[in-house]
């Protein structure tokens, strides 16, 4: 049964719209709001106040006010204060996942699987904040002690993308709890209700005020030169494209702030000619439908060998035609809506010049009459590695297929990019999945596997798509600066 006219009413009703900052929720300064539209429908759901950048600076003033007492919150308490917001996002997960499926698109049941991972993030890193250590010992001269200790890293600016509203926002926010740092959250436009409501979590769970401030705009570049040129903002976290980020690192530059950046990706799926090739097509409608295909981990390029491509091609083909479309209420949708109608725009350029270029398309290539900013699931074959399609990031349901004659080929195909975020693979080789390891330029890599994120590893690319890790130990290492003390005597 499809949800409720009645129930999204209601939800859409309870979640906060206002900015939250010093602990409360509340109006712009200038009194401006802009609207969220459900981009299943081109309807609106909310209007959302749009903050100035008077009230950025208001955040960080009450961020910088509140950073003294709670980076001296025992590290059990604040471990402890996240453990009570993770069970309230578990609790209150079907809630989560359709307000992130009327902001975004993504069908119900993904949205709860978002939900669950982005909770993940919260829970570890409750158990890691009493997990931060230094170390003691003599020093080599035997003329003192050294203490090497870790210290909040200061007040934060965190930048979400909108294609994993609560995932990107938990990601970033629990870390920086845990390390004792406050923070201003500027959530996406297209995508402010998830962290909203997820602030008003935390504020139920005990986070005191001034720590955690969310500022809404629809002019980020307004809010956030100010922001980066304040000497006391410390740290800048992002996730989102290579072409914002390079200009944050810029501005960043300026204060020599922290920073770490989860930037754009173009990741390669490769199936060699031992390849399991019913677990690779699993495996590649995973990588490549998750989120509709709107992930930087999503695969773009299906590098195939060539005795095994035609059987792949098909496989994958008549799987991804029996794809439901729709919006992501409805029960069984498998492919939601895209974001909004310039990301339909641009799989149907990709697609055309593929095709222009002599690819075939096997299912699927335009976008269906409206309502709504959907596009077909899409395979196409023959694609030469030249296309469009292969070259850009293209957040959208096309998957895209090219054939190799060899290793090294296959390898020197996926490397060239100038992303190196994710990488798949799948082969039986066990000699060869090692040396995929070393070879291919990634920061990720999942072996026979179409899946790879998870809450207790690193998550992070090389090349141009970022620098920094999120999630795992190294999660919270980003927040925390290293401080070296000789004590003689």
């Amino acid at each position: 049964m499809s949800i409720t006219a009645g129930r999204i009413e209601a939800l859409l009703a309870a979640t906060p719209t206002q900015l939250y900052i010093d602990g409360a929720f509340r109006p712009a300064s200038g009194g401006g709001t802009f609207a969220v539209d459900d981009p299943a429908t081109g309807r609106p759901i909310a209007d959302v106040a749009d903050g100035t950048p008077d009230d950025a600076m208001a955040a960080l003033d009450a961020a910088v006010a509140a950073g003294p007492a709670w980076a001296a919150t025992p590290p059990r308490v604040r471990g402890e204060t996240l453990r009570r917001a993770f069970d309230m996002v578990v609790a209150r997960t079907d809630d989560l996942a359709l307000l992130m499926t009327l902001e975004m698109g993504k069908p119900v049941a993904e949205a709860r699987g978002e939900v669950a991972y982005g909770a993940e993030f919260v829970r570890w890193f409750s158990e890691e904040a009493a997990r931060i250590a230094g170390r003691y010992g003599t020093n080599p001269m035997g003329t003192g002690h050294a203490i090497v200790s870790r210290h909040p890293v200061g007040p934060c600016y965190l930048i979400t993308p909108w294609n994993f509203p609560l995932a990107m926002a938990t990601r970033k926010i629990a870390p920086a709890l845990a390390a004792g740092c406050t923070m201003v959250v500027k959530p996406a436009k297209l995508t402010p209700l998830t962290t909203l409501a997820f602030a008003a979590i935390l504020h139920e769970a005990g986070v005191p005020a001034g720590v955690v401030n969310v500022v809404p705009t629809k002019s980020a570049s307004a809010q956030s030169a100010p922001l980066l040129a304040d000497p006391r903002l410390r740290k800048v976290s992002f996730t989102g494209s290579t072409s914002v980020g390079q200009g944050l690192i810029r501005q960043a530059a300026q204060n020599v702030l922290r920073t770490s950046m989860e930037l754009g990706g173009n990741a390669p799926f490769l199936v060699f000619e031992d390849a399991d090739i019913d677990a690779a097509v699993n495996g590649a409608l995973a990588a490549k439908f998750r989120n509709i295909g709107e992930a930087c981990t999503a695969a773009n390029r299906f590098i195939v060998h060539e005795s095994v491509v035609e059987e792949f091609a098909a496989k994958v083909a008549q799987r991804v035609a029996a794809m439901k479309v729709g919006p992501g209420v409805d029960d069984g949708v498998q492919i939601g809506a895209l974001i909004d109608d310039a990301a339909v725009d641009n799989c149907a350029v990709l697609v055309a010049d593929a095709v222009d270029r002599g690819a075939r398309v096997l299912t699927g290539g335009h976008a269906p009459e409206g309502p709504g900013s959907f596009f077909e699931p899409t395979v196409l074959a023959d694609v030469p590695v030249d296309a469009r399609v292969m070259v850009e990031e293209i957040f959208g349901p096309v998957l895209a297929i090219t054939s190799f004659a060899d290793e090294p080929e296959a390898v020197r195909v996926a490397n060239t990019t100038e992303y190196g975020l994710a990488a798949y693979a799948y082969t039986r080789d066990l000699a060869r999945a090692t040396r995929l390891i070393d070879t291919l330029e990634s920061g990720l890599l999942g072996l026979n596997t179409g899946v790879v994120s998870d809450a207790s590893q690193p998550f992070g690319g090389v090349k141009q798509s970022g620098l920094g890790r999120e999630g795992g130990r190294e999660g919270i290492d980003e927040y925390l600066t290293t401080k070296y003390t000789l004590v003689m005597g």
